[in-house]
């Protein structure tokens, strides 16, 4: 019966992402914890999050910035030599406690960073870091929307060349784990994942549909305290594990 949990699971959390982003990724994360080993439980996450983010990009194909694009590629690929070489799985409980502390990013003043991702030196950062932290915690959401904060830039470049970082990152991902998750047997059959695809992009879709409702200062201030009330959760979930 973890299949089907997860499915469902993928659909309504595709969903909060097409409305909220990184929300829904953050809630997936947390359940796949909850019913697979780490290693599976990143595995499938990598799958479906690239499946959903994959077809945001190419349905903002034409504003991607390729040139942040192939300089990410390059930080993506440091931080997964330095993570191989060091094979770190984090246990469960302080992979929630790391889960939760993950949203905390979103309340940096990030314009006091001045961080942009179409500057070369700042893209291989945003590479590294962002890639290192999806390895590590499953998610990296907060971190990457620090290096797409630039005043003048089109929001379609900014949601499509996101969408297309992610991608990246969550497939580095999936090469990381999926060794460890085959050994543990928590990587489902094709069927299963065959299925999750069309879910995740059914939910994105959809919530996109309700997003487009919204104001933005009623999108800023309800991804913020969603997500954070997420993450007091997880940290508290972690801490009763280490107890």
């Amino acid at each position: 019966m973890i299949w089907p949990v997860i499915l469902l699971a993928t659909l309504i959390t595709s969903f909060i992402s097409g409305i909220f982003g990184m929300a829904g990724g953050l809630m997936l994360m947390g359940v796949l914890v909850l019913v697979l080993p780490v290693a599976g439980a990143m595995v499938v996450h990598g799958t479906v999050q690239s499946v959903a983010n994959g077809w945001r990009a190419v349905l903002l194909r034409r504003w991607i910035d390729w040139r942040v694009i192939a300089i990410y590629i390059a930080g993506s690929a440091a931080a997964f030599a330095l993570l191989f070489s060091l094979t770190i799985q984090l246990p469960e409980a302080w992979l929630f406690i790391v889960l939760g502390l993950v949203p905390a990013l979103i309340w940096i003043p990030k314009k006091r960073l001045e961080l942009d991702a179409r500057k070369p030196v700042h893209a291989v950062v945003c590479g590294f870091s962002v890639t290192g932290l999806n390895v590590v915690a499953g998610v990296s959401g907060p971190l990457l929307d620090i290096f797409f904060v630039a005043e003048g830039v089109d929001r379609r470049m900014i949601v499509s060349t996101k969408a297309a970082t992610q991608v990246i990152s969550h497939g580095v991902k999936i090469a990381y784990y999926i060794a460890p998750a085959l050994a543990a047997g928590a990587v489902p059959q094709p069927l299963w994942l065959l299925a999750a695809a069309p879910l995740a992009t059914f939910g994105t879709t959809l919530g996109a549909r309700v997003l487009h409702l919204m104001s933005d200062v009623q999108f800023r201030n309800a991804t913020k305290w969603i997500v954070t009330g997420i993450g007091a959760i997880y940290v508290i979930r972690g801490l009763v594990l280490l107890a």
